[in-house]
Formats: C-alpha cells, sequence, structure tokens
C-alpha cells in the first residue's frame, strides 16, 4: 500500500469514528506530523495506523474508552513529562491512552515523538560476545 493510501484510510477511520476518539486521533497525527514532517503514514494489523521513520515510531489504535499510542521501543525513551500511561511493566513498548477530555502536553508529546525518531535513526550497536 502506497503512502497515499494509507493517509485516506487513516482519514476514513478518523471520519468513521465521528465522536472524541476521531478528534483525538486526529489531534495527535496533526501533532507527529509536527514533529517529524518526514515521517510515514501506513496502514496494518487490520487497519491499525502506523508512524514509520527508520522503523515503527508509534501506532494508533482506538477502543472505546481509549485511543492508545503504543511507541514501539518506547522503553528506551526519556519521558520527563511523564507521558507514558500504559503498558509500563514491559521491556520494549510504552503507550499513551486518551480518555476523552484529557489535556495533552504538546510540546512534550512532539519530543516524545521526536525522540522516538532518533532512536529509530541511531546506529545500531553490536551486542559483544562474552
Amino acid at each position: 500500500m502506497n503512502p497515499t493510501e494509507a493517509s485516506a484510510l487513516i482519514d476514513a477511520k478518523i471520519n468513521d469514528l465521528a465522536d472524541w476518539r476521531g478528534t483525538t486521533l486526529a489531534r495527535v497525527r496533526k501533532l507527529i506530523h509536527q514533529a517529524d514532517p518526514d515521517i510515514l503514514e501506513e496502514v496494518k494489523w487490520r487497519g491499525v495506523p502506523v508512524w514509520s521513520h527508520a522503523g515503527i515510531v508509534c501506532t494508533g489504535e482506538t477502543y472505546k474508552a481509549v485511543v492508545k499510542l503504543t511507541f514501539a521501543k518506547g522503553a528506551a525513551l526519556e519521558d520527563p513529562a511523564r507521558l507514558f500511561n500504559s503498558s509500563l511493566e514491559g521491556n520494549t513498548r510504552r503507550a499513551i491512552d486518551f480518555r476523552e477530555g484529557e489535556k495533552l502536553d504538546e510540546a512534550a508529546f512532539k519530543k516524545l515523538i521526536q525522540a522516538a525518531v532518533a532512536l529509530n535513526l541511531a546506529p545500531k550497536r553490536k551486542r559483544s560476545l562474552q
């Protein structure tokens, strides 16, 4: 699927939600693009929006009570604003659950997106054999 098709599917998903979840997903999508204008939109796993740059940055899932942004390498990211509030026990991923009416520290969110991209772009360190 090309990026234009993926973006159109994400537009349709936002429009189909037609409630606070669509508004929230549209808002975080806009912030993601502001944080990294080179980010690539994809759709995977039965319609889940995915934002990538040199690897997956985050996914955007919608549930009845939350919009969940899961950061693929979230456990490796510094989160001084404590945006991560879900999937905290894992070794790799971290997530932000957005609930209806919650406020978002937009500047901190953009910094988190930028840190995730920087991590994806960083040279991979080889494990030393012991």
